[in-house]
């Protein structure tokens, strides 16, 4: 039997889906993009006959005119591919229907199905989602049609047709500047689009294509950023929730109806469709609150669907990430994570969704998570500097230019000057190389060497290794190439300027660099990881991570301490010489958000080791009261280093309130001082101004008092919540039982430093109890359980260690340490028959993890 491989899913189902999008324009929206991206579909879509592959957010008029001046037929299919729900995704499907002319076939396919759609609580439409919103879609089409047929005829006499603006089609609602309700001209050769279009029918289709995802290898995939079910909320806010991104935390208790929240029954249903695709019926097991949801939820669904179907059987273990905070948190040794974090992101695209008024908005505002994209930017521009390969921009200018008057002949040369403005414009706010960077690369998961994809290989290797062997693989490639490149090298061992050596070699040569794309992207990663502003800053972190876990093992005073250190130190609190500022912050590198991140890992550790009881914290009023004054010495003194979510503006006011202060100190230094012997009869009466400055000077302390006092009620709120953190193990039952805890058969430091996927997998592999997992019985399972079971015929509770196939889920994501950790334990338990594949909502590093707590994305 093949081996199960979710990036050939993923392929497999574009190709299943080959007859619609033949000979016709794709709009994909930016989860697709951000799907078809890693999985490398973009040649697949050309070889299967697609005419254009264009943005769904970002509709250029351009999009239609493809083929224009072509032998081929004129496009009449168009294929929309969302990751969104139909109703979020609708404004953006009309527009690219009404500047798409000349269409006669709609095909939209979404990753959400037709009974979430249903489900979901924001979504507008019922059980027959898909029928209905075909229906809307035609109404909605055929009304902006006649519209634009009733003011056409109005407006022929001042050329309404030639100069018609996208604000009839809602573009003024989503644009942010006047150019980008420029005008577009919608005729070629001789033809008017629009007036073919009288008459003619539109015919419409939605359909279900669930596998969207994000596969960073064969066997480990998370959500796209951008889709709904990633952006969906994980928990409403209440006293158990940390944030919108994460699972509640885990107290015993059931949700049931309404108080599921929404990305419980999205998730639900995405891996119960992923599953079915991949031609696998699963007996599920699940740990923590929230899991058992989407464990009933996907039960119910094959209750219902799977009867009768014949499967391969496989084991899912639904998991909280809630359980286990430390590892995203913590910066581990893993060469994968250290790349993400280094590497800049593809920015957000701007979307807006369909709800409107003021409270749908603030319900929305709950219910969303802006997760980082899994796209990456690989600077490879800095590898590809020389001279003969920069780009000419003026060259280029010109070419774009020549494009503008050939699809445009037939305008007379007045009508061109827009076209060409537009054109300019590009080159005039800023240079096109550095607006839009053309020589940026990004992962491709099925990129390989000799077969074996490079994120693959990677994730199952620590930062060491990993380098070492992307240094082999170059070695190979030079060695295929008949390159030789003069650089001193170590066996056992990789440095920046051996791989960018290695690299430039092999990028010199143009076909060389097509044909070595891959290990050549991957190699610039690990250049950007390696880079001392990178690789220093994540050293630091690791350092101090070391110290604080020392120090748990230590007494509550001991970390307390160890905290206050690091903010302190980080903060420069006290230091007032500027030179000593300087030269203290070029050897912590660490910030005070950085700091923050590390007083959350702190109390994390201090919940693990000190017992706690009632809702204080885990240490003592003395311990607490010296942190609390750290973090507002270090507030107070730098404001502009304070922005966060959880002070509530108030660093705008204390940053005024200093820069007040500076420039009154300033005004009085720069007055001259006075000579006893300039006083003259006049200026005797100014002595009495002496109570004015007295009561500004009264004023100004009592304004900092106040500011101050503002400031401390902030910082409670703030320790209110690492209470919460740290009571993680008291609250949840698992790990409030030492359910991984070291016992007779896992022991040893190894053993205890590990995370949560690792204890998890090695206790289960070995059939050991795991307190709070939960087997959710299969239709089979109740048929015994209610009726036959009485007759003796009771069906035994299954196991994941009987399994061959398991497939972890983390709800609310996971990190590439994790990835490894795991391999490792299914290495260490003997298995070799065994298919591990992990998902999880989103990729997570340190950074999104402080967002999550202490950003944008919390509840704190």
């Amino acid at each position: 039997m093949a081996l199960l491989d979710v990036t050939k899913s993923c392929i497999d189902s574009i190709k299943q889906i080959s007859e619609h999008i033949k000979d016709a324009i794709l709009y994909l929206d930016s989860g697709c993009t951000e799907s078809f991206q890693l999985i490398g579909a973009f040649p697949v879509l050309l070889e299967l006959g697609v005419r254009a592959v264009c943005s769904l957010e970002n509709m250029c008029p351009l999009d239609s005119v493809v083929d224009w001046n072509s032998n081929i037929d004129p496009m009449r299919k168009m294929v929309v591919m969302t990751s969104r729900l139909l109703s979020d995704a609708h404004r953006y499907i009309v527009r690219c229907l009404i500047a798409s002319y000349g269409i006669r076939h709609c095909a939209i396919f979404t990753s959400i199905s037709e009974i979430a759609h249903s489900a979901y609580t924001d979504s507008p439409l019922g059980p027959d989602a898909f029928h209905e919103y075909e229906t809307l879609l035609l109404q909605d089409y055929e009304e902006l049609v006649r519209k634009r047929q009733t003011k056409s005829r109005q407006s022929e006499d001042t050329g309404f047709q030639k100069r018609l603006t996208f604000e009839d089609d809602g573009w003024s609602h989503l644009t942010s500047s006047k150019e980008d309700t420029s005008t577009f001209e919608a005729s070629s050769s001789g033809k008017d689009f629009y007036k073919e279009d009288v008459g003619q029918e539109l015919v419409v289709s939605v359909l279900h294509f669930p596998m969207i995802l994000c596969p960073l290898s064969p066997r480990v995939f998370v959500l796209p950023s951008e889709g709904s079910v990633a952006e969906a909320c994980l928990s409403v806010e209440h006293e158990d929730s940390l944030s919108p991104g994460l699972p509640p935390i885990g107290t015993g208790s059931f949700s049931d109806g309404d108080d599921v929240p929404p990305g419980a029954i999205l998730t639900a249903h995405l891996i119960y469709h992923l599953a079915s695709k991949m031609d696998l019926k699963m007996e599920i097991f699940s740990l923590g609150d929230l899991s058992k949801n989407v464990g009933k939820l996907m039960t119910d669904m094959s209750s219902l669907y799977d009867v009768g179907r014949r499967k391969r059987t496989a084991g899912l273990l639904l998991v909280d990430r809630t359980f286990d905070l430390l590892t995203p948190c913590c910066h581990g040794d893993s060469l994968v994570d250290r790349m993400f974090s280094s590497l800049p992101r593809r920015k957000r695209t701007a979307f807006y969704a369909h709800i409107k008024g003021s409270q749908s908005r603030a319900k929305l505002g709950s219910s969303s998570v802006q997760r980082s994209p899994v796209e990456v930017q690989i600077p490879l521009a800095k590898i590809l500097s020389e001279e003969d390969s920069k780009l000419d921009d003026s060259r280029l200018q010109g070419n774009i230019e020549a494009f503008l008057r050939g699809w445009d002949a037939y305008n007379s040369s007045s009508e061109v000057v827009d076209l060409v403005y537009l054109s300019n414009k590009i080159y005039s706010e800023k240079s096109l190389s550095s607006e839009i960077e053309l020589l940026s690369g990004s992962f491709v998961s099925t990129e390989n060497f000799r077969g074996t994809p490079y994120m693959e290989a990677l994730l199952d290797r620590r930062m060491k290794d990993g380098t070492v062997l992307i240094k082999k693989w170059l070695q190979e490639a030079l060695r295929q190439e008949n390159l030789t490149v003069n650089v001193r090298s170590r066996p056992g061992s990789a440095t920046k300027s051996e791989l960018q050596a290695m690299i430039k070699a092999l990028a010199k040569n143009q076909s060389s660099l097509v044909r070595n794309r891959g290990i050549i992207q991957f190699a610039t990663a690990a250049l950007a990881a390696l880079d001392e502003s990178h690789s220093a800053r994540w050293d630091a972190f690791i350092s101090s991570e070391k110290m604080l876990h020392v120090s748990a093992g230590d007494t509550s005073q001991s970390l307390a301490a160890q905290i206050g250190d690091l903010i302190n130190k980080s903060c420069l609190v006290g230091s007032h010489d500027q030179k000593t500022r300087k030269m203290e912050l070029s050897s912590r590198l660490l910030s005070f958000k950085d700091a923050l991140l590390l007083t959350v890992t702190g109390y994390i550790l201090a919940g693990e080791n000190f017992p706690t009881s009632g809702s204080g914290g885990p240490f003592s009023w003395q311990e607490e009261h010296f942190l609390k004054e750290a973090i507002v010495d270090a507030i107070f003194e730098n404001p502009s280093e304070a922005k966060f979510k959880f002070l509530h503006g108030l660093p705008e006011e204390l940053e005024a309130n200093k820069n007040r202060i500076k420039s009154e100190e300033s005004k009085e230094a720069s007055s001259d001082p006075l000579d006893i012997d300039d006083f003259d009869d006049d200026q005797w009466g100014k002595w009495g101004d002496e109570d004015a400055d007295n009561n500004d000077n009264r004023e100004q302390q009592y304004n900092d008092m106040q500011l101050k006092l503002e400031l401390q009620d902030r910082v409670d709120n703030l320790f209110k919540f690492l209470h919460k953190v740290s009571g993680l193990k008291r609250k949840n039952i698992p790990l409030r039982d030492s359910a991984f805890g070291s016992d007779s058969h896992f022991h040893g430091d190894s053993y205890a430093s590990k995370g949560l996927l690792y204890k998890l997998l090695m206790k289960v592999l070995a059939k050991s109890d795991v307190p709070g997992l939960e087997y959710h019985s299969s239709t089979v399972g109740r048929l015994f359980k209610s009726g036959f079971g009485r007759f003796g015929l009771g069906q035994a509770k299954p196991s994941l260690a009987d399994q061959n196939v398991i497939l972890i889920f983390v709800i609310g994501g996971i990190n590439g340490l994790e990835v490894h950790e795991a391999l490792e334990a299914l290495s260490e338990s003997g298995r070799p028959d065994l298919e591990l594949i992990l998902g999880g909502t989103t990729l997570l590093t340190p950074a999104d993890m402080f967002d999550l707590l202490l950003g944008d994305s919390s509840y704190i």
